[in-house]
Protein backbone atom coordinates (compact mmCIF):
# COMPACT_ATOMS: atom_id res chain seq x y z
CA UNK A 1 0.00 0.00 0.00
CA UNK A 2 1.52 3.25 -1.14
CA UNK A 3 0.99 6.39 1.33
CA UNK A 4 0.33 9.49 0.76
CA UNK A 5 3.95 10.77 0.93
CA UNK A 6 5.13 8.40 -1.33
CA UNK A 7 2.68 9.40 -4.11
CA UNK A 8 3.63 13.23 -4.09
CA UNK A 9 6.94 12.26 -4.03
CA UNK A 10 6.98 10.24 -7.29
CA UNK A 11 4.55 12.27 -8.71
CA UNK A 12 7.01 15.08 -8.50
CA UNK A 13 9.88 12.72 -9.46
CA UNK A 14 7.53 11.85 -12.69
CA UNK A 15 7.63 15.69 -13.64
CA UNK A 16 11.38 16.59 -12.96
CA UNK A 17 12.55 13.29 -14.76
CA UNK A 18 10.32 13.71 -17.88
CA UNK A 19 11.55 18.25 -17.75
CA UNK A 20 15.56 17.20 -17.59
CA UNK A 21 14.72 14.20 -20.60
CA UNK A 22 13.46 17.06 -23.13
CA UNK A 23 15.24 19.47 -21.88
CA UNK A 24 18.74 18.43 -20.27
CA UNK A 25 19.36 15.09 -21.31
CA UNK A 26 22.06 15.52 -24.62
CA UNK A 27 22.00 11.39 -25.05
CA UNK A 28 20.30 10.79 -28.46
CA UNK A 29 19.29 7.56 -27.25
CA UNK A 30 16.65 9.19 -24.83
CA UNK A 31 14.95 11.58 -27.18
CA UNK A 32 11.78 9.41 -28.04
CA UNK A 33 11.69 8.54 -24.19
CA UNK A 34 8.50 9.03 -22.28
CA UNK A 35 8.19 8.14 -18.85
CA UNK A 36 4.82 6.81 -17.70
CA UNK A 37 4.82 6.15 -13.86
CA UNK A 38 7.35 6.64 -10.87
CA UNK A 39 6.84 3.86 -7.68
CA UNK A 40 8.65 4.95 -4.67
CA UNK A 41 10.20 2.26 -2.01
CA UNK A 42 8.55 3.19 1.35
CA UNK A 43 11.58 4.56 2.33
CA UNK A 44 11.46 6.80 -0.34
CA UNK A 45 15.31 5.70 -1.11
CA UNK A 46 14.42 3.88 -4.20
CA UNK A 47 12.29 5.09 -7.27
CA UNK A 48 11.21 2.73 -9.83
CA UNK A 49 11.00 4.84 -13.13
CA UNK A 50 8.54 3.22 -15.99
CA UNK A 51 9.37 4.66 -19.56
CA UNK A 52 7.94 4.44 -23.06
CA UNK A 53 9.78 4.03 -25.86
CA UNK A 54 8.99 5.03 -29.65
CA UNK A 55 10.37 2.66 -31.88
CA UNK A 56 11.07 -1.05 -31.84
CA UNK A 57 12.94 -3.78 -29.33
CA UNK A 58 16.35 -2.28 -30.27
CA UNK A 59 15.47 1.14 -29.66
CA UNK A 60 13.62 0.08 -26.50
CA UNK A 61 17.20 -1.16 -25.30
CA UNK A 62 19.55 1.14 -26.04
CA UNK A 63 16.91 3.97 -24.63
CA UNK A 64 17.33 1.94 -21.46
CA UNK A 65 21.08 1.67 -21.80
CA UNK A 66 21.16 5.46 -22.52
CA UNK A 67 19.13 6.34 -19.63
CA UNK A 68 20.80 3.72 -17.04
CA UNK A 69 24.00 5.53 -18.07
CA UNK A 70 22.67 8.54 -17.38
CA UNK A 71 21.17 7.91 -13.96
CA UNK A 72 23.65 9.57 -11.91
CA UNK A 73 23.37 13.01 -13.97
CA UNK A 74 19.80 12.94 -13.27
CA UNK A 75 19.94 12.12 -9.45
CA UNK A 76 22.31 15.07 -9.32
CA UNK A 77 19.83 17.47 -11.24
CA UNK A 78 16.91 16.20 -8.82
CA UNK A 79 19.44 16.70 -6.00
CA UNK A 80 19.75 20.51 -7.14
CA UNK A 81 16.54 21.21 -7.73
CA UNK A 82 14.08 18.83 -4.87
CA UNK A 83 14.40 19.31 -0.99
CA UNK A 84 14.43 15.81 -0.31
CA UNK A 85 16.33 14.58 2.91
CA UNK A 86 17.60 11.71 0.53
CA UNK A 87 18.21 11.66 -3.38
CA UNK A 88 16.47 8.35 -4.58
CA UNK A 89 18.15 5.53 -6.21
CA UNK A 90 16.44 5.43 -9.93
CA UNK A 91 15.63 2.00 -11.92
CA UNK A 92 14.52 2.20 -15.32
CA UNK A 93 12.28 -0.05 -16.86
CA UNK A 94 10.32 -0.82 -19.50
CA UNK A 95 6.84 -0.29 -19.42
CA UNK A 96 5.06 -2.60 -21.91
CA UNK A 97 1.44 -1.77 -20.61
CA UNK A 98 1.10 -0.45 -24.03
CA UNK A 99 2.39 -3.42 -26.00
CA UNK A 100 0.01 -5.83 -23.52
CA UNK A 101 -2.79 -3.53 -24.18
CA UNK A 102 -2.75 -3.78 -28.09
CA UNK A 103 -2.19 -7.82 -28.00
CA UNK A 104 -5.29 -7.83 -25.83
CA UNK A 105 -7.10 -5.49 -28.04
CA UNK A 106 -5.52 -7.88 -30.99
CA UNK A 107 -7.14 -11.03 -28.87
CA UNK A 108 -10.62 -9.68 -28.09
CA UNK A 109 -10.96 -8.64 -31.83
CA UNK A 110 -9.92 -12.07 -32.75
CA UNK A 111 -12.18 -13.54 -30.29
CA UNK A 112 -15.09 -11.52 -31.75
CA UNK A 113 -14.48 -12.16 -35.44
CA UNK A 114 -14.86 -16.07 -34.77
CA UNK A 115 -17.87 -15.33 -32.80
CA UNK A 116 -19.33 -13.30 -35.44
CA UNK A 117 -18.43 -16.36 -37.86
CA UNK A 118 -19.89 -19.29 -35.40
CA UNK A 119 -22.79 -17.57 -35.42
CA UNK A 120 -23.31 -16.95 -39.09
CA UNK A 121 -22.36 -20.54 -39.59
CA UNK A 122 -25.49 -21.71 -37.42
CA UNK A 123 -28.25 -19.81 -39.31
Amino acid sequence: MTTRRQRQVAELLHQEISLLIQRRARDPRVRLVTVTGVEMSPDLRLAHVYVSVMGDQEAAKQALMGLRHAAGFFRRELGASLSLRYQPELVFRLDDSLERGFRIDELLDLLHDETLDDEGGAE
